[in-house]
């Protein structure tokens, strides 16, 4: 049996000894052969409050390390830090042997080798760069700069700057049609996604979102349909691929709706949306837009990528630091392994570290995952794999309604100061909150304020704050310790807590 699994591998991917192939996974084309799960896939995911990518064994579900792109705070608050900061967005290479991380603060897409998790290069470009994807040739690198009104577009080779695509401000990521003809680039500040020409790159379409906030968007490998979330309303939106690009369905997904993915596999082809208030993902068929599933998952689910053959999903659990695998022909969690700090953009990559010129004896050694090769260029999850989780009731609630609490709260250490990130939802939406410390578990006494914000039109919003928070919150003595609550009003002038730190 061994020896057909090595054989397996030695053929570069193909698929095993009685395996299903379903053919085509997103965001290669239906015509794609699938690729069976092996040692030599990667799954990654970028995280933001470490500043690290965590690369994990799909074959074992295992961590095998993370590629450390910056530090945590405060260090990264000098003037002569020189690491990468928030680190959000990834994409990867058409040949497998590339992927392209983007990091918010520091404004740069960092391009490391899969084989050796090296970095290969470094580009800097507009003001709060979201995502970076190549074209399917491979020639092209488009980033969508979202705090300015342009794509970058990338020389695939040299991965500078070669031109500029122009679109309305605050593009949010895009997606390329399997076969490179078009790029479609949805907005996180306007309702409106542009249908780009990759060979021109000029505007020939355009679709009108149901609001501002689209934060991803993906491609069918059959190439007839568009799939974009809207993370401010609570939606997600198919459109025809084709011109004239016409929108077929708006879907009610719920609120913190991040991503969406799209999946081939036995049963037909299937959309998953991670909604990240609603701690679950959605399966829809995309031929009738139903509802087929939803999967429990942990915290604030985010990115979310196919494997090579369908055969699973993996979701970032951004509130959680894990990575959830989905058997997409059962609809079931199969795993969880913790990676670090806030996971965003998640990538599957099949074949990442090729067998070519292996031997025998080396392939099986991947096989059965003791090839030192495999953790090069890799560190210790260390750090970036501490942090303290917290949920939120309402006032008077015995617990979160349903078995599903409305707000989930994540200290992210970063030595003696955390990162504080709450999901809160449940909210009066559009309406003006903060996030603050009580002096008594019931929300009653003297408040001090952490963070303000408003709710979107779903009633839900992402906050952060910085400083000391853990100690406070799980502080030994009693006349010390402070609890989480929230209370509608601002920082100045604010009401009664509606929403408390649940037992």
């Amino acid at each position: 049996m061994k020896r057909q699994l090595v054989f397996a591998v030695l053929l570069g991917g193909a698929s095993l000894a009685g395996a299903p192939v379903w053919a085509g996974q997103a965001p290669a084309a239906a015509s794609a052969p699938d690729i069976a799960v092996s040692h030599h896939d990667r799954v990654y995911a970028a995280e933001q409050f470490s500043n690290t990518v965590s690369v994990t064994d799909p074959a074992d579900n295992r961590l095998l390390g993370v590629i450390r792109l910056g530090d945590p705070s405060p260090t990264n608050f000098s003037p002569l830090y020189k690491g990468q900061l928030l680190v959000h967005g990834m994409g990867f290479s058409p040949d497998h042997r590339t992927i392209a991380v983007v990091s918010i603060g520091s404004n740069s897409v960092t391009f490391i080798d899969t084989a050796t998790n090296s970095v290969k290069h470094t580009t800097y470009v507009g003001r709060s760069p979201h995502e970076a994807l190549f074209t399917p040739d491979g020639k092209e690198v488009w980033v969508t700069v979202r705090g300015e009104n342009y794509v970058s577009v990338l020389d695939g080779t040299s991965y500078e700057e070669k031109t500029r695509i122009t679109v309305p401000n605050g593009p949010g990521m895009q997606i390329f049609s399997p076969d490179g003809k078009y790029g479609y680039v949805c907005s996180s500040f306007n309702p409106e996604t542009d249908v780009v020409s990759v060979a021109d790159h000029m505007i020939v379409g355009k679709v009108v979102q149901a609001s501002p906030f689209c934060p991803n968007i993906a491609a069918s490998p059959d190439g007839s349909q568009v799939w974009f979330t809207l993370k401010d309303t609570g939606k997600t939106q198919v459109f025809d691929a084709r011109p004239p690009f016409t929108l077929l369905k708006t879907l009610d997904t719920g609120p913190i709706t991040n991503h969406v993915n799209l999946v081939r596999n036995a049963h037909g082809q299937f959309a998953y949306v991670t909604v990240g208030g609603l701690n679950e993902v959605q399966v829809f068929r995309t031929d009738d837009f139903a509802k087929v599933a939803t999967i429990r998952v942990g915290r604030l689910p985010h990115g979310i990528w196919p494997s090579g053959d369908g055969s699973r999903v993996y979701v970032g659990l951004e509130n959680d630091d894990q990575l959830t695998a989905i058997d997409t022909i059962t609809n079931r969690v199969i795993a969880n392994i913790p990676i670090g700090q806030a996971p965003q953009a998640v990538t599957y990559v099949p074949d990442a570290v090729p067998s070519t010129g292996m031997t025998g004896n080396e392939a099986m050694s991947v096989m059965e995952g003791t090839m030192s090769s495999q953790t090069a260029g890799l560190q210790p999850l260390g750090l970036a794999g501490q942090a303290a989780h917290f949920t939120m009731i309402p006032i008077g609630a015995a617990g979160p309604a349903g078995g599903q609490a409305p707000t989930s709260v994540s200290l992210f250490d970063q030595g003696l100061s955390q990162v504080l990130q709450a999901s809160a939802t449940g909210l009066d939406p559009r309406a003006p909150y903060v996030l603050a410390l009580a002096t008594r578990p019931d929300g009653s006494g003297g408040l001090e304020p952490l963070a303000s914000f408003t709710t979107n039109p779903a009633g839900s919003a992402i906050v952060n704050a910085l400083g000391p928070i853990r100690q406070a919150v799980q502080g030994e003595a009693a006349e010390l310790r402070r609890y989480l609550v929230i209370a509608p009003g601002t920082m100045t002038a604010f009401g009664k807590p509606v929403q408390v730190q649940a037992p």
